[in-house]
């Protein structure tokens, strides 16, 4: 873990309002995207950037902000990592979103969040709070294999049902499908159950499959050596260097994935859930007339 001074901490995208107060991880998932020399990261991935200054800077911002948003937080690095615990950032950032009226769309792998519940559900009650969590299969030894530095699925799963009780919306990430791998129909449905039973708003799917890209594919071939000899072999075969490397099975588990999203009122495409994700409702004023 090392520390840095920025420049700047929003960073306006397609009309989103995004900020990463670190860079790099320690959650150590083997297909990380983040991982890819495309970011141009000159430390080692697991050596934590950490942008001290990143309150001060959300300060500056939203005050000089003339229209209230909602601010998104977890795209490139998880605002939970363990150094969190230490650090307390992403909940001093929180506060200021608080203080200052905005809205907040966080991301995470990490049951960590649950210790910001308590601004969390204040910030949904003056504006609005949307928690995201990534989930990947529903195996919990899978799970500790191809991500294993963070909480469980079952954990995760139950985090979602707290945000439930509390009345805070959750978005789910269905990413990334693994081919080979976690990209079954009892994966899927699984998932997908689970989603229902906790009232999730919407599941973000872009594909059945993951993407690949220098520094990232060298990290996942190498996992895949590690834990499942062989399967290296028959993804060259299959893919090449292909970016996107789609599930045999895509076809089948996008009509399950779209069938329970139907029958159950959750939104499923990504357009829907990201305009949802950027949507900052307007407060109602009501006037009594004597």
């Amino acid at each position: 873990m090392h520390f840095v001074d920025a420049k700047g901490i929003l960073t306006a995208n397609n009309g989103f309002n995004g900020m990463n107060i670190y860079r790099g991880c320690s959650h150590g998932c083997i297909y990380c995207d983040s991982r890819s020399r495309c970011y141009q990261f000159t430390h080692p991935f697991e050596d934590i950037e950490v942008k001290q200054n990143a309150p001060e800077l959300l300060e500056k911002a939203l005050t000089s902000k003339r229209k209230k948003c909602m601010i998104g937080t977890g795209a490139m690095s998880d605002p939970y990592m363990h150094c969190e615990e230490q650090l307390g950032l992403t909940r001093k950032c929180l506060e200021i979103i608080l203080r200052h009226g905005f809205g907040v769309a966080i991301q995470t792998k990490s049951d960590r969040i649950l210790r910001d519940m308590d601004l969390l559900d204040e910030i949904n009650r003056e504006t609005k709070a949307v928690a995201q969590m990534t989930l990947t299969t529903y195996d919990d030894d899978l799970c500790r294999v191809v991500e294993p530095n963070v909480c469980n699925t079952k954990r995760r799963i139950e985090v979602l049902e707290e945000m439930q009780k509390r009345g805070i919306p959750t978005v789910v990430w269905l990413s990334p499908i693994l081919p080979f791998i976690n990209d079954t129909e009892e994966n899927i449905r699984a998932i997908m159950e689970e989603c229902v039973r906790v009232g999730v708003k919407g599941v973000i799917c872009f594909g059945m499959g993951l993407t690949l890209r220098e520094g990232d594919r060298e990290y996942y071939y190498a996992a895949l050596d590690k834990h499942f000899p062989g399967l290296k072999k028959k993804y060259i075969e299959r893919y090449g260097n292909a970016y996107n490397l789609p599930s045999p099975n895509e076809r089948q588990l996008f009509k399950i994935f779209y069938e329970i999203c139907s029958a159950n009122g959750i939104m499923s495409t990504p357009d829907e859930c990201f305009r949802y994700l950027n949507e900052l409702p307007e407060k109602e004023i009501q006037v009594s007339m004597f």
